[in-house]
């Protein structure tokens, strides 16, 4: 099994920016597609952000468009979501999430690996 790390996650004021890493274990992390998704208490887990294999692709959910930014770096098995004017609403653990394929896909059961989950909270 490939293994995902996140990490930076945190406490933030509304308005305010964090950046997210997921670090990849496996050889062929430069093939797989990759995505973000989180989840609220009470809620369902939710699509947030994909990249392909490349990071040439990108798709984003309409509540993080335009604030939220997904990129990846292959040479360090990483990737990135960097979130800028951050909502109260924002708040969820945010998972990383790897597909064995190299083609974007916004659906949970599409993807082979997740990480453990970093905590974001937003305060109002």
């Amino acid at each position: 099994q490939v293994q995902l790390v996140e990490s930076g996650g945190g406490l933030v004021q509304a308005g305010g920016s964090l950046r997210l890493s997921c670090a990849a274990s496996g050889r062929t992390f430069s093939s797989y597609a990759m995505g973000w998704f989180r989840q609220a208490p009470g809620k369902e887990r939710e699509f947030v952000a994909a990249i392909n294999y490349s990071g040439g692709s990108t798709v984003y959910s309409d509540s993080v468009k335009g604030r939220f930014t997904i990129s990846r770096d292959n040479a360090k098995n990483t990737v990135f979501l960097q979130m800028n004017s951050l909502k109260p609403e924002d708040t969820a653990i945010y998972y990383c999430a790897g597909r064995d394929l190299s083609m974007i896909s916004t659906r949970l059961l599409r993807y082979n690996y997740w990480g453990q989950g970093t905590q974001v909270t937003v305060s109002s």
